[in-house]
């Protein structure tokens, strides 16, 4: 069986790919394989289900928590919430597991089911392919007391708000900020904590309709926060995705601000105040050049990953690290959460606003972000990138043009065959040069036909 399960849970289009009937099967398997611990132990499992605002949300959550009650699972249905709320409430409560139905910044259309275990933890691939597996045995089946309850979790939103004041160095008073929440899981909880936190909030993206998420808002889409920033006059713009499990910003010019100089930013004040564990960075291969070379002038070393907030968290844990994430936003504070969490991160960023009374502009000038090409070459063989050496020695001849002012990757796709060239430089136009001919030689040598290592 191909496997169901993602980078990210499974996802897919809602009521073709993910249908009530997937929903309903996976609830169940997951209710065998992440509710067995406290079956031994005699107790009855207990499960968190959230959601983002997607119309396909109601019956797929619907389908989910039928699953799981029928498996002998009490669930607590928290309704519309942060996919980072949920992996804390799961923790904070001792549930012994939980799902998110999102498909984060992906089209309303889109819909997906992601597993938390115990700890609000995201699920290992061997605990992932286990549930793929019990759905191929019949469902757990208690019958009378035994089947499981569905009730509300009547202070979700709460509770997660009071958690992320709590995280707070410095409230956020006489700054104004303007939320982007994307029509998504954001628009009732990031507005509260920031108000809350004594910022003076101006609110887009606040309207979910059941199809409008991220809809030309959001961390994918920044020029309508830009535009607000400016028309309000105001001193930063904080942008999330659907779940609300990543952060950009723009300063009070309109210039965005990406999670590379965020995490810039945020790291150098933990290092400053002695926060940074082992004085270290967790990033990905596709981070800025710039972050780098900014982390080595104020001696934090960073660590790189391969793409994809898994990884980074991955790394966090094994090296009992404080900090890290990718470019697309996805910050991971490992002391106050277990995955990735827009809203956090916004209230870091602007709290450090308020405590050096320091403009964003200014404080995202300690990192120069390098000019950055990134070139997709499809219908070629990715496998040929690490064999073919007439490919290899352009790559040397490009490193060896660039010396210390940029740098040049080359990363195949994991699920189609494309590959993809970035390149770095001191310039836009070296960038580009490098790139669209780094890009031309993975045409000719990896394209259908072509020998390789010639």
């Amino acid at each position: 069986m191909a496997r169901l399960f993602g980078t990210d849970g499974v996802r897919g289009l809602a009521n073709q790919d993910v249908t009530a009937d997937l929903a309903l099967r996976i609830a169940q398997a997951g209710s065998r394989v992440l509710g067995e611990a406290a079956r031994q132990a005699g107790r009855r499992p207990v499960a968190v289900v959230a959601r983002d605002p997607r119309q396909s949300g109601d019956f797929i959550a619907a389908a989910v928590a039928a699953g799981f009650a029928s498996s002998g699972v009490d669930v607590l249905d928290a309704g519309v919430l942060p996919t980072p709320a949920a992996a804390f409430l799961i923790a904070d409560i001792g549930a012994d597991f939980g799902v998110v139905i999102s498909a984060s910044h992906n089209p309303a259309p889109d819909n997906g089911i992601k597993f938390f275990a115990a700890g609000g933890k995201k699920l290992p691939d061997d605990v992932e392919i286990d549930i793929e597996a019990a759905l191929e045995h019949p469902p757990l089946a208690p019958f009378g007391g035994d089947i499981g309850r569905i009730r509300r979790f009547a202070d979700a939103e709460d509770r997660y708000v009071v958690h992320l004041l709590t995280t707070l160095t410095h409230r956020l008073d006489g700054i104004h900020v303007v939320l982007d929440c994307a029509h998504g899981a954001a628009a009732g909880v990031s507005p509260e904590a920031f108000s809350q936190a004594g910022a003076r909030i101006t609110v887009i993206g606040n309207d979910p309709d059941g199809m409008n998420i991220n809809d030309g808002v959001g961390s994918t889409h920044l020029e309508l926060l830009a535009q607000a920033v400016r028309d309000a006059g105001a001193d930063v713009g904080i942008a999330h995705d659907g779940d609300a499990d990543r952060c950009l910003a723009v300063d009070a010019d309109g210039r965005v601000i990406d999670g590379d100089q965020i995490m810039a930013i945020l790291a150098l004040a933990r290092h400053e105040r002695g926060a940074l564990r082992d004085d270290t960075l967790v990033a990905t291969v596709m981070s800025n050049l710039g972050l780098k070379v900014a982390m080595a002038k104020h001696g934090i070393t960073m660590l790189e990953t391969k793409v994809g907030d898994r990884y980074v968290l991955e790394a966090i844990n094994e090296k009992n690290l404080s900090l890290g994430g990718e470019q697309s936003g996805h910050i991971i504070f490992a002391d106050h959460a277990t995955t990735g969490d827009g809203i956090l991160t916004g209230l870091q960023l602007v709290s450090q606003m308020a405590a050096t009374q320091k403009s964003l502009a200014e404080l995202a000038s300690v990192m120069k972000v390098y000019p950055q090409t990134l070139v997709n070459v499809r219908g070629v063989d990715r496998d040929g990138v690490s064999s073919d050496t007439v490919l290899a020695a352009a790559v040397a001849d490009a490193e060896d043009e660039l010396g210390e002012t940029g740098r040049v990757l080359l990363r195949p796709s994991g699920t189609e065959p494309l590959v993809r060239v970035m390149v770095e430089a001191g310039d836009q136009a070296t960038a580009d040069r490098i790139a669209e001919s780094l890009a031309e030689i993975v045409r000719q040598r990896l394209s259908t036909g072509v020998e390789r290592g010639l």
